[in-house]
């Protein structure tokens, strides 16, 4: 059911309403014109949510990539969360997660052909990438609706279903960072992580309770799962792996440190049952304890093959961990892809590709 997993700290309301006035005097302020708001003359489409927390913003990227990737030059902009350098980051193919964050790591591993970058300073990295690179076509912004200081050309705004935005509360005693009415903001709202098998009438009744405006566009999506993949393809038995290639009697292990790994534990309890799970918190550093930790609950596991399966992001933060060997042969990450339901996804491609072509620059001709 949409949003069951609400749940609000009613205690910290008070401290909520303080929060509250002042994310709304801030766009009160962008509103008005007395903070600034840029705009630039190469196509930015921003991604971005409400709530702290995964609403799948990577895999809505990667989506976006792969769909202009074959007709544009395309860069994606992101802060860089929990990464460790500072300033403007251009990646390249030596680039670590700790240098650019885990989520830019992932994508630039995944679509080396592309520009990744990451700034909290959006504007200036902006400028900076159209001097690095000036034949790009369009920018992707990660995680940036809250970033007012740009004008993106397509605002896209992400919520999950499993939290439902009516019946969520500003922080700290829920997780939304600004109020719900500042969806107006949106052009496009994407309900995701829904469930497959989701009802008719569940698609009318979110409709509703999001009162959206008639200039805006609602999709709904859903996470299909692929093969898993090895973390360590050279000291792994195998490079990829089905659940239904797995005994029986096989030992998993489920380590997750994302901020809702509920669906992908879903999705394995439903093929292979997994006999340990450790879940640590969202873009988790793995400490030495932390990986004692995991080896000692590894070796202690029961089965004939024994096997670890993690997320895509923590994949990208554990290649550079130091793993006993044993883990690094078993450790499987589950890849996973956005699919529109209703077969809207014609529909929401052709919108965002009309859009930028629409707002291409015209480039000078090669000399």
């Amino acid at each position: 059911m949409y949003g069951k997993s609400i749940k609000i700290n009613r205690w910290l309301i008070p401290l909520s309403w303080l929060y509250g006035f002042g994310v709304g005097l801030r766009n009160k302020l962008f509103d008005w014109g007395i903070l600034p708001v840029e705009e630039f003359d190469i196509p930015v489409i921003s991604v971005g949510n409400l709530a702290v927390g995964g609403t799948g913003k990577t895999p809505h990227i990667e989506y976006l990539i792969e769909l202009l990737q074959p007709k544009y030059r395309v860069a994606v902009l992101s802060r860089g969360y929990k990464r460790k350098s500072r300033g403007f980051v251009l990646a390249d193919a030596s680039s670590t997660a700790r240098e650019i964050g885990d989520e830019p790591y992932q994508i630039k591993r995944k679509f080396p052909g592309i520009a990744v970058a990451v700034d909290a300073n959006r504007r200036r990295a902006i400028k900076r990438l159209k001097e690095l690179q000036p034949d790009l076509d369009v920018i992707l912004l990660d995680d940036a609706f809250q970033h007012r200081y740009v004008s993106p050309l397509a605002s896209i705004v992400l919520t999950d279903y499993n939290r439902a935005l009516h019946l969520d509360k500003l922080l700290p005693a829920g997780r939304l960072r600004e109020s719900r009415h500042e969806l107006s903001r949106a052009d496009i709202v994407i309900v995701t992580k829904c469930p497959a098998d989701m009802k008719p009438i569940e698609y009318n009744i979110i409709s509703r309770w999001l009162h959206l405006f008639p200039y805006q566009h609602l999709y709904f999506t859903t996470l299909d799962y692929g093969k898993l993949q090895a973390v360590f393809p050279e000291k792994a038995p195998a490079r990829e792996l089905t659940l239904k290639d797995l005994p029986a009697t096989a030992g998993l292990m489920v380590l997750t440190g994302i901020a809702n790994p509920r669906p992908m534990l879903q999705y394995l309890a439903r093929c292979h049952a997994p006999q340990e799970e450790l879940q640590y918190p969202d873009h988790h550093d793995f400490s030495s304890s932390d990986l004692a930790h995991i080896a000692q609950r590894f070796e202690s596991m029961k089965g004939t093959k024994k096997y670890i399966v993690t997320t895509e992001k923590d994949a990208a933060r554990l290649r550079s961990a130091a793993l006993d060997d044993s883990v690094k042969q078993a450790l499987y990450y589950l890849p996973i892809r956005v699919r529109f339901m209703q077969h809207a996804g014609i529909s929401f491609d052709e919108k965002i590709t009309d859009t930028i072509y629409k707002n291409r620059r015209i480039k000078r001709p090669r000399k």
